[in-house]
C-alpha cells in the first residue's frame, strides 16, 4: 500500500515538474518585436491614451497569442522601418507594407494578408483621367516618402515635379489646396481622403498597379517566415481578417461593393 502511495506521488511529482518547465519555457521566449509607423489609421494608429490599435495591431497580437510570445509595437517612421529589421531593432514589420522587388533585397516577406492597389486623389479642376496624364511639365505631383506610390513616381513621371512629404495628411493638404494636381497612394486611404474632402477633391480608384501587403522579416529566418505564413493561412480560413474588416471598415467594405470594387480582405 505504501509502495503504490509512493509510486503515485513520484508520478504525479514527474508531471508537475514537466508542467512546470513547460511553463516556464513559454515564459522565457523572447517578445516578438513588431515595427509599424502608428499614423495609418485605421490600420496603424493610436487611442485617446496613447495605446497602439488598429487592423495591424489586433493581427500583431493574435499573431504572438498563436506563437506564444508577448508582443512589444515599436512605432518608427515608416522609412526606417526596414532599416530597424536589417539592424536587429526589430524582428517583423507589419505597417501596411507592400512587398516589392526593391524591398525583397533587403528582407523576406510573408506570403499576402491583403491585397489592394496605387489609387489618384486628384485636383477637383486638375484634367488628370488617369495616371499617364501626370507625365507632363508642370504638374505638381504628391507621394508620401518611401511609399510605393514614391517609387512608382519616381520611375515613371519624369516630366511631373514630384513633392516628396513625409505624411500622408500633407500630401492630401497639397491637394485640397490645389498647390498639387493630385496624390498617388493606396486605394484605401484615397477613398477615405476622398470622402472627407469631396468638395475639393476627386479619386480614380480603379487601381493602376496591383499591390499585396506582407508581413516583412529580416532575410535568411526561415523558422519565423514559415511560422508567420502557418499562421496566416490558418487565420484567413478561420475568418479572422473577415472579422478585422467588420470591426474596422464595414462601411468602406459596403461602400466598395457598392462602387463595384473588390474589397481588400
Amino acid at each position: 500500500m505504501h509502495t503504490a502511495l509512493f509510486l503515485k506521488s513520484v508520478l504525479f511529482s514527474a508531471i508537475f515538474t514537466l508542467f512546470a518547465v513547460s511553463l516556464h519555457a513559454a515564459d522565457t521566449l523572447p517578445p516578438l518585436r513588431v515595427g509599424m509607423e502608428l499614423a495609418y489609421p485605421p490600420f496603424e494608429m493610436t487611442d485617446k491614451s496613447g495605446n497602439p490599435t488598429g487592423i495591424s495591431v489586433d493581427l500583431a497580437n493574435d499573431l504572438g497569442k498563436a506563437l506564444g510570445r508577448r508582443i512589444i509595437i515599436e512605432n518608427m517612421a515608416f522609412d526606417g522601418l526596414i532599416p530597424a529589421l536589417k539592424t536587429g531593432k526589430i524582428d517583423i514589420i507589419i505597417s501596411s507594407m507592400t512587398a516589392t522587388p526593391e524591398r525583397a533585397v533587403s528582407v523576406d516577406f510573408s506570403d499576402p494578408y491583403l491585397k489592394t492597389g496605387l489609387c489618384l486623389l486628384v485636383r477637383k479642376g486638375a484634367a488628370a483621367r488617369r495616371v499617364a496624364d501626370l507625365d507632363a511639365g508642370g504638374i505638381n505631383v504628391a507621394v508620401k516618402k518611401g511609399t510605393t506610390g514614391h517609387i512608382y513616381a519616381v520611375k515613371n513621371l519624369k516630366k511631373a515635379n514630384l513633392l516628396v512629404l513625409d505624411r500622408e495628411s500633407a500630401a492630401v493638404m497639397e491637394v485640397v489646396q490645389g498647390k498639387a494636381d493630385a496624390f498617388i497612394y493606396d486605394q484605401m486611404s484615397i477613398y477615405r481622403n476622398w470622402m472627407r474632402n469631396r468638395g475639393t477633391t476627386r479619386a480614380l480608384l480603379e487601381p493602376f498597379q496591383q499591390e499585396s501587403w506582407c508581413v516583412a522579416i529580416r532575410k535568411g529566418n526561415v523558422e519565423l517566415k514559415n511560422s508567420i505564413n502557418a499562421f496566416l493561412s490558418d487565420y484567413r480560413k478561420k475568418g479572422g481578417l473577415d472579422v478585422l474588416g467588420d470591426r474596422y471598415l464595414k462601411e468602406m467594405k459596403n461602400e466598395f461593393r457598392a462602387l463595384g470594387l473588390s474589397f481588400i480582405f
